[in-house]
């Protein structure tokens, strides 16, 4: 491999095939010059989660920023980007690295970079580590320290990111109130990072937590993919329905994404969620503030805006475009289709743990389950709103290619999809349709995997399938 890219968060590979040693190490030495350029020193937090090898794809990236002069903080296990993320913060570092591949399949690991925010890079400065990222030949300009000597020397330092990351916890959210709810609450752990996190939060009280998936398991048995959604959370809603679980409490392989089940161990899509959350944050908790949602996000959020008179910031597909949106507007909440959800007062990156306890405050400050809680949504937004999305691998360039090109030349003039007419085509991010009930239909090709992927939401449920056959017809795929 020749070419390092970074696509809607970070760089991904096939492990053993583009995801090698060497190309970690270069990957490296491209983010150490971007660091060079703006800090001469500095502390840079390295993590990585549960896929196979990541802990010493973690051990090589140290390694090549110990040998640029900074100084590392490695973490000794597995740990959630979130928390990561709170790690640049908490100790005052310019950046961070996580060895992760989040929700992808698991023949797949990855690169994540995170600014002095402990949020997402821009574009900008994505597209200038790339450019910095030496050729594969010139091996002479990667710079290394070895392991045991950066230890010894304290270059490199294994550290805890636990106790600082529960306490800012505390000061974001009383879990007490949970702990003696009496809750019984499943979690689907998806074989991932966020293992064992809630059930120790959540420890010394009549509520019961019952984890699954929270093993050590690199090829994710029961799922395609540690990605929250059906049919990757099944195998977790069936343990719910089995004990009589209040709510299902679901987190992707590096914990930063959010997933939910309600009572009757029934999937709510992330759309519902994000809907969830911020009525939440605006109805239950009276905070008021900026809203920042990707355009694959749910249309609920700009009506809720409406309501509560604060502002909906739009930007394209990825926290590298919602990071900077919510520094910038001192967000109260952003987030995207894909289940990641940031809050202020926090760090600009998605946080799957805090997302759920959150949604476990709302069940426990109303007293309502989790369908009584989307009662109270919809009636507040108009009625339901119906969401669903389908994935097409994309084999070769050339059907990218011709994907995009027949994308191209639609006209939207008289246009209809599920028969709802097109009112407006908008590009920002993809090929996003607005129809004249306010819902969408919205086509893109995926930043991180060979996928393109057809989004629709609607508030005529009987039009959902007709709509993304409709995209998919569009597409030519």
């Amino acid at each position: 491999m020749t070419a390092i890219k970074f696509g809607t968060d970070g760089w991904r590979g096939r492990i053993a095939d583009d995801y090698t040693y060497a190309n970690v190490r270069r990957c490296t030495q491209g983010f150490a010059q971007y660091l060079k350029q703006k800090h001469p020193s500095g502390t840079v937090v390295v993590g990585y989660d549960r896929r196979f090898s990541a802990e010493h794809f973690a051990a090589t990236a140290a390694q090549v920023l110990a040998g640029n002069g900074f100084h590392v903080l490695l973490t000794q296990s597995a740990t959630p980007t979130p928390v990561i993320s709170y790690s640049v913060k908490a100790r005052q570092a310019i950046a961070a690295i996580n060895i992760t591949a989040s929700h992808n399949p698991p023949e797949d690991c990855g690169f994540k970079v995170r600014d002095e925010h402990g949020g997402a890079v821009a574009p900008e400065g994505l597209a200038q580590i790339e450019a910095l990222i030496p050729p594969a030949a010139d091996t002479g300009a990667i710079a290394q320290m070895d392991l045991a000597a950066g230890l010894e020397s304290g270059q490199i330092e294994y550290f805890d990111p636990k106790p600082a990351y529960l306490a800012h916890l505390a000061e974001l959210i009383d879990v007490g109130p949970i702990k003696q709810a009496g809750l019984k609450i499943v979690v689907d752990n998806m074989w991932g990072n966020g293992a064992g996190w809630l059930s120790e939060i959540l420890q010394g009280g009549r509520t019961q937590v019952i984890e699954v998936h929270a093993e050590r398991n690199p090829i994710f048995p029961e799922m395609q993919r540690p990605e929250p959604i059906p049919p990757n959370v099944d195998a977790g809603l069936a343990v719910a329905r089995e004990v009589g679980a209040d709510c299902v409490c679901i987190m992707d392989g590096d914990a930063d994404r959010c997933g939910f089940g309600d009572e009757n161990g029934q999937f709510i899509d992330q759309l519902r969620v994000y809907g969830l959350l911020a009525y939440y944050f605006l109805e239950i908790r009276g905070e008021r503030g900026p809203i920042v949602k990707t355009l694959s996000t749910t249309s609920m959020l700009d009506k809720l805006g409406q309501i509560y008179g604060v502002p909906v910031i739009h930007t394209g597909v990825g926290f590298k475009y919602v990071a900077p949106a919510m520094l910038k507007h001192n967000a109260m909440i952003g987030g995207e289709e894909s289940g990641g959800y940031a809050f202020r007062n926090h760090v600009p990156e998605r946080d799957g743990i805090l997302a759920n306890l959150y949604l476990l405050d709302f069940l426990v400050r109303t007293g309502k389950k989790p369908t009584e809680l989307l009662d109270l949504l919809f009636a507040k937004v108009g009625g339901p709103h119906y969401y669903d999305r389908i994935d097409i691998r994309l084999t070769d360039n050339e059907m990218k290619a011709r994907a995009r090109t027949r994308l191209d030349q639609v006209n939207i003039q008289g246009l209809t999809l599920g028969g709802h007419p097109v009112t407006e085509l908008v590009t920002t991010d993809g090929y996003k349709f607005v129809m004249d009930d306010g819902g969408w239909l919205l086509i893109r090709f995926s930043g991180t995997e060979p996928l393109i992927r057809i989004y629709t939401e609607t508030t005529d449920q009987d039009a959902v399938a007709a709509i993304l056959d409709d995209g998919r017809k569009l597409a030519g795929v």
